[in-house]
């Protein structure tokens, strides 16, 4: 299953395969959209290469390593022996059926974690209680940077003395069996009503295999080949080759602890955005992501079967206010910045015309979000909240008000000191029609007098992106980014003071308080969670640091041959498909 924590490339998540794939639609009418999530059960046949298409306009990075990754794009080309310890239901509640089991404790404040038998790596050796720790140790480690460790990772005993160089280990994670046993012990300061749901950011659900990467310093993890060109995983498949940024190839792991899996082997290829229509009606691949903006273009080509669904994935208008500082290890709001005007901030939500971009480009299988908690999260979202709907006489109410003032004959509105106003937007140059759809909105901004400009003139390469918003470069004053808060709604892990996702680097003790109760023992109680919850989506939706602008359907591109392929949180495609007989 994919994590949420991942900077995503595109804004649709049809091309994350790490989440599962699809099925033929029931209607295509897209009035009504509605997929089937999962295709037509058949007598499956052992064997076949299934080929994959990895849709991106940048180059994977080829960090195979879950501690140090930060896209998705690594993500997705890693995922058939990228692994998690547990697996979840369809409500993404952790289940026992994966490579491990979780027991938590209320009163002594503990989670257990205990190995299946015959977990092994694609060496053959054993995944052991070490390989869990020293996945702690990575994270946590002062030589270590990566936006994996979060201030959720925190509430373990410990962890932050280890982060700050006071302990050498971590007091809090114990191995009663042994280093070599398969039970690992995690001791929290406080328990969280988020830890029975997959990614809830309070525990690490991944493994690193001590016995192969102990001798490489962590500074230099990163760069090891053993990371870069030869990692080894417990999944179904086995890393046999990977050309950086442009494909992975796998075979079976000969270990893997529920045998063999259908696919005698898989071949996953980079394809550009501009080229993946043409690949799916070609039916160059087996299994292929499809855009949104595309789905028009494909859906009636033959011998592919479309399988879609509705996910909490949301793409965001982010507004920085500030930065990131290593040495706190926390965002820092800095006083008179551009963007620290919630005036300036919802005007340009209002003078957006998401709805009309919907229809235009998306043909209804894209929709405008009203909070950062989206309704598939059923009664944790807040519906009474209305979002920011197309309104640019309320834009320029805001505006006038806020004394932004146009000089006589000027095109464009000052800053209420007089100052100039031009304000820098960082987009990511990951779909087809990206340039066109911000364009648009570049012209909605300057029909209420704002100067808004691509960040160097243009949508940038998503990797430049990626590393220029983790920088808090002061050269972007807006971003447009993605999340998939797929598993538990808690925001934190995107919005907390101490959270390196939180890119607009916005804080406040309100919105700490709000997330610490959301997160607090008292959350056990549904109703108090469900409170405070609408309590966060007023105050952000009121502060508009960050607000949601469109959910998608996530839909893949099948090939008939490939049964039991599925969008279903709980499937694990990589195992559980293969090539109909």
């Amino acid at each position: 299953m994919k994590s949420k924590s991942k900077l995503m490339p595109a804004l649709l998540v049809g091309v994350s395969m790490s989440f599962t794939a699809c099925s033929k639609p029931k209607s295509t009418s897209l009035e009504h959209v509605h997929f089937q999530q999962e295709t037509v059960k058949k007598p499956i046949k052992k064997g076949g290469t299934l080929t994959v298409a990895l849709e991106n306009n940048s180059p994977f990075t080829g960090i195979f390593l879950e501690e140090l990754q930060d896209t998705q794009p690594d993500e997705e080309a890693s995922a058939p022996g990228e692994e998690g310890l547990f697996y979840a239901d369809n409500n993404y509640k952790i289940t026992n059926k994966g490579p491990a089991v979780l027991k938590l404790n209320r009163k002594n404040k503990t989670a257990t974690i205990k190995l299946k038998k015959n977990v092994r790596w694609s060496d053959g050796k054993p995944v052991t209680a070490q390989d869990m720790y020293y996945s702690y140790e990575i994270l946590g480690s002062p030589k270590v940077s990566t936006t994996q460790y979060t201030s959720s990772l925190e509430n373990i005993v410990g962890l932050h003395s280890y982060h700050v160089g006071k302990s050498k280990k971590i007091s809090g994670i114990t191995m009663p069996d042994g280093r070599n046993g398969r039970t690992l012990v995690l001791h929290f300061k406080q328990m969280n009503p988020a830890m029975l749901q997959h990614d809830n950011g309070f525990f690490w659900e991944y493994a690193a295999p001590y016995h192969y990467l102990k001798d490489i310093p962590m500074d230099k993890l990163i760069s090891s080949d053993k990371v870069r060109k030869y990692p080894l995983f417990f999944g179904p498949y086995k890393m046999d080759k990977t050309v950086r940024g442009q494909s992975t190839t796998w075979s079976r792991n000969p270990y893997y602890w529920q045998g063999q899996p259908n696919f005698k082997h898989i071949e996953m290829t980079t394809v550009s955005v501009s080229s993946a229509s043409q690949a799916i009606k070609s039916r160059k691949f087996d299994i292929a992501g499809v855009l949104s903006e595309q789905f028009e273009d494909v859906k009636n080509t033959k011998g592919v079967n479309f399988i879609g669904r509705k996910t909490p994935f949301y793409d965001y208008l982010g507004f920085r206010v500030g930065k990131w500082d290593n040495k706190l290890g926390k965002n820092v709001q800095t006083p008179h910045n551009k963007m620290d005007n919630v005036s300036l901030r919802k005007a340009m939500l209002y003078a957006m015309n998401v709805d009309a971009v919907n229809k235009r480009f998306y043909h209804g299988l894209r929709y405008r979000l009203t909070t950062l908690i989206p309704s598939q999260f059923g009664v944790y979202h807040d519906k009474s909240i209305s979002g920011y709907p197309h309104d640019l006489k309320k834009a320029n109410q805001l505006l006038d008000k806020a004394g932004y003032k146009k000089r006589p004959g000027a095109s464009y509105r000052s800053q209420p000191n007089g100052k100039k106003l031009v304000i820098n937007l960082a987009v990511r140059d990951t779909q087809q029609n990206v340039e066109a759809i911000w364009t648009n909105y570049i012209q909605q901004w300057k029909k209420v007098g704002l100067d808004v400009k691509f960040v160097n003139g243009r949508p940038m390469e998503f990797n430049n992106w990626v590393e220029s918003i983790k920088a808090s470069d002061p050269k972007i004053d807006v971003f447009e980014g993605s999340w998939d808060p797929s598993g538990d709604p808690s925001p934190s892990v995107f919005y907390g003071e101490k959270m390196p996702y939180n890119f607009s680097r916005f804080t406040s003790p309100t919105n700490t308080q709000l997330l610490d109760d959301i997160d607090s023992t008292k959350s056990f109680n549904k109703n108090y969670r469900i409170q405070k919850l609408y309590q966060w989506q007023k105050w952000m939706y009121n502060h508009a640091y960050v607000a949601p602008l469109s959910g998608s359907y996530s839909i893949t591109a099948v090939n008939s041959n490939v049964s039991n392929w599925s969008k279903q949180p709980s499937a694990n495609n990589w195992y559980e498909a293969g090539f109909s007989k």
